[in-house]
């Protein structure tokens, strides 16, 4: 890892830590124990695209409208964090990750440490030619919030919390 990778990965942790979005760096061996302590049952997901990890067997990657209603925790792949903002972007998928990653509680974006960006405009630079392609993102910033009928409320449009888990060493494509 290069310093300056190590410097923007702090600046994303820091970021999050000002959302109170906690982040757990794992290694792809230590991947499934690192996620265990983090979710609560039942849990939901999609398919992560990333050679080194993949869900559980105990995560539902076929999540029906019901399990996901029922579902207390989310974990979907993320395609960048943002170190300036503690943002992910969540890429849109065939299998739903932007359904998947608003219902539960909580969400666990996964994303590659060499996934990290400094700012938006390096965000936007590498999503450019997806977005000109035809696809499209969500860039999430912390846990749904809303005022706007007075008192903040937690997870009128998402999540009510998220915790960010970063592979180290993701070893895939780098």
């Amino acid at each position: 890892m290069s310093a300056e990778t190590g410097s923007i990965r702090d600046r994303f942790e820091t970021s999050l830590a000002d959302l109170d979005v906690p982040v757990t760096g794992t290694t792809p061996t230590d991947f499934e124990l690192a996620l265990e302590t983090i979710v609560s049952d039942p849990v939901v997901g999609t398919p992560l695209p990333f050679e080194s990890v993949s869900l559980p067997s105990w995560v539902d990657d076929e999540p029906t409208p019901s399990t996901l209603e029922e579902a207390t925790t989310s974990v979907t792949a993320a395609s960048l964090g943002i170190a300036d903002y503690g943002s992910v972007v969540l890429p849109s998928t065939p299998d739903g990750s932007e359904q998947v990653s608003l219902f539960p509680d909580l969400h666990v974006p996964v994303l590659r440490e060499a996934d990290l960006v400094a700012d938006m405009s390096t965000a936007i630079e590498r999503l450019g030619p997806q977005l000109r392609d035809g696809g499209s993102a969500i860039v999430a910033t912390g846990p749904s919030a809303t005022a706007d009928m007075g008192a903040l409320v937690k997870g009128a449009h998402g999540p009510k919390d998220v915790h960010v888990l970063v592979l180290e060493n993701g070893g895939d494509d780098e």
